[in-house]
């Protein structure tokens, strides 16, 4: 497994990285948009200090109604060495964050795995999350056997139509059941201490406009394949950014109605490891700013 000739995830571009860009439009240089305490992410994961995220350029899926479009398609962020991501991740700890939290890593593994070798020498002990699309190789997960304790997914689609329509995908939905297999072998049940997740699995779903019918089949599955060993994070925050902004499903916003269909099926199904949101979280105010913030 190389740069040169990269198979990292499913797209399977077998381009030069050190020459080329494949759909992803990352080269062989890690590049970060934003390093920061997120209070904003599930309650096992910010706690009361805040995860500690570090926000990845660029990305494997090309979603159209992208809120981080602005490093995942359009590319902003600077670079750093194997060595300074092993220091951010170190200093990420130094300022008491509950978690290590990696967010868009997929295209990134392999300068992660020797960044996180470097830092855990150094003293890095905080459960470092893998904050993903989903859409990842079941191969590559294998590689992450000893750096990763909590695997936070997305679960997008439930139909090809709809993810080759939203993400130029139509494998996604295989893709991301094998995937979060493999992710639940490889961590186990959910573990805490100080209600903190040490090991687990989270899985989120965005509930899109229009959409709440597939949503549900997506809780379904998740129901009937794990129940209550993995944790459903179902999420009202759709907010039409980017290319949504002009189509004509996904222009407006999330009802009440639609999360609420969502909540109550969830909940009927007998879910209780299952994260709601509350209030008007479908707005610009929550989307980060990607200045490079504690990157240098």
């Amino acid at each position: 497994m190389d740069m040169q000739n990269c198979t990292l995830c499913p797209r399977l571009c077998h381009v030069d990285r050190t020459k080329n860009y494949g759909v992803c439009h990352a080269s062989d240089k890690v590049e970060i948009a934003l390093v920061s305490l997120h209070q904003w992410e599930e309650p096992c994961l910010s706690g009361t200090n805040g995860a500690g995220t570090v926000f990845f350029s660029h990305c494997n899926m090309r979603c159209i109604f992208c809120q981080n479009h602005e490093i995942s398609t359009e590319g902003k962020g600077f670079p750093v060495t194997i060595e300074r991501l092993a220091q951010i991740f170190l200093e990420q700890q130094a300022r008491n964050a509950h978690c290590l939290e990696l967010v868009t890593p997929t295209h990134y593994v392999l300068q992660i795995i020797e960044a996180l070798k470097l830092a855990k020498k150094q003293g890095l002990s905080i459960p470092v999350v893998y904050n993903t699309s989903g859409y990842e190789r079941v191969e590559i997960l294998e590689m992450l056997k000893d750096y990763i304790d909590v695997f936070l997914p997305d679960f997008k689609y439930y139909s090809p139509d709809t993810a080759k329509e939203f993400s130029h995908a139509p494998d996604y939905p295989q893709v991301v059941k094998e995937a979060i297999d493999k992710m639940f072998a490889l961590v186990g049940k959910p573990q805490f201490k100080d209600n903190i997740m040490q090991k687990g699995v989270i899985i989120r779903h965005l509930i899109l406009p229009w959409y709440y019918k597939e949503s549900m089949e997506i809780v379904k599955y998740i129901w009937e394949k794990y129940h209550d060993d993995v944790y459903l994070s179902l999420m009202n925050q759709y907010t039409p950014m980017y290319k949504a902004l002009t189509h004509p499903k996904l222009k407006r916003k999330l009802t009440t109605f639609e999360y609420d269909k969502v909540v109550d099926y969830a909940l009927d199904l007998g879910f209780k490891n299952c994260y709601i949101q509350q209030g008007k979280t479908a707005t610009t105010k929550f989307v980060p700013h990607f200045d490079g913030t504690n990157v240098y």
